[in-house]
């Protein structure tokens, strides 16, 4: 599987996802393509069989988009959708689950054409878990990910070494690593007492009452950031998620956020507090813009600010729901202004959680 390939995809993606009107034009235009740069002959329905059947109890009438066979016997199952549906919500994912529990494939695999997000039995044998253990988005994507993307690969998958006991074990770790950094990252933008506590418990000598605990929450943000930056200084690395040096100068990420942007994250938390559990609510700050993300998704952006440093002048800008790449930027002289769009902010962010 080459990296060029995927390149050619995610291009096609990006400029035409908006003339995709359904799923059969998304498995057409996207996923089709992407089985063949994963090494399938999708026109060899003994190894891509499309619109796969099992004459099994309970799953008559029945398809799954695709199965991916091994001596006949379906190693990986693929159910699609639009390029345009969110697939947050679980009935995406049921008939999938059905499929896998009665047939013994290996895995399966949700996509939209968009992201791709693969499934086995790690909790219980024999029975699909309910969260994937891999997710690959052809928009972001780097070496790491298509690495993993080449486990099921048919020059993998074809092979007479191939184990799929290996694979699961790996998945089992990508599963727990994926879960741990969750925790991470939800605990860097908003810790929790419990998190609090634990350092206060080992940096002040004093009576912990939730006031202590108040005022340390920002001092231990603040100082676990200064600890990524350290590291990040002392190896040269990038820290993570953030472009690799090909990447322009304007989408750079800076190593801290500043007061003001930090006050914007809270005033939008604050806004969204009622529609949503704040600790999906998520920024990425860049030289051009401050972001505000959904689960740390730059595909779900629920809206960007930008600060001119020699006028002084900011705006604010929220993506329509319609998925056509517009947006509405409103001027604001100060940060309270952002109140005065918050109807918007929570119609943005009720639009990109409508399936979870």
């Amino acid at each position: 599987m080459e990296i060029d390939k995927l390149k050619e995809i995610a291009q096609k993606v990006e400029t035409s996802r908006s003339q995709i009107q359904n799923e059969q034009a998304t498995k057409t235009a996207f996923i089709m393509p992407f089985l063949q740069a994963w090494g399938y002959d999708v026109f060899n329905p003994m190894e891509v069989h499309p619109e796969y059947s099992a004459d099994l109890t309970g799953l008559k009438g029945e398809k799954v988009d695709y199965a991916i066979c091994l001596d006949n016997q379906p190693i990986i199952l693929m159910e699609c959708k639009s390029c345009h549906q969110n697939l947050e919500h679980p009935k995406h994912s049921s008939q999938l689950h059905r499929y896998f529990n009665a047939t013994g494939a290996n895995f399966g695999v949700l996509t939209n054409g968009i992201i791709y997000r693969f499934y086995t039995d790690i909790v219980k044998d024999n029975i699909m878990d309910n969260k994937p253990f891999f997710e690959f988005n052809i928009l972001d994507f780097d070496d790491s990910s298509v690495n993993e993307l080449k486990r099921f690969s048919k020059s993998s998958t074809s092979t007479s070494d191939f184990n799929s006991g290996k694979i699961k074990e790996a998945a089992r770790n990508l599963l727990y690593t994926k879960e741990v950094k969750k925790v991470i990252a939800q605990q860097l933008n908003d810790p929790s007492p419990e998190f609090v506590k634990f350092f206060v418990s080992h940096v002040y000598s004093g009576v912990r009452t939730a006031l202590v605990v108040e005022k340390f929450t920002e001092i231990i943000k603040h100082s676990l950031k200064e600890y990524i930056n350290d590291i990040i200084k002392k190896t040269g690395q990038n820290p993570p998620d953030t472009p690799a040096e090909d990447t322009p100068p304007e989408e750079t990420e800076e190593p801290e956020i500043n007061p003001e942007k930090l006050e914007v994250f809270y005033i939008i938390k604050s806004i969204l507090r009622e529609e949503i559990n704040t600790a999906r609510i998520q920024y990425k700050d860049t030289r051009s813009y401050f972001g505000i993300n959904l689960d740390g998704k730059p595909t779900k952006t629920v809206c960007r600010l930008c600060f001119n440093e020699k006028t002084g002048k900011k705006s604010i800008s929220i993506p329509d729901n319609f998925e056509t790449g517009k947006k509405a930027t409103t001027n604001i002289d100060s940060l309270d202004e952002i109140y005065g769009v918050a109807e918007f902010l929570k119609s943005r962010i009720r639009y990109l959680t409508q399936d979870t």
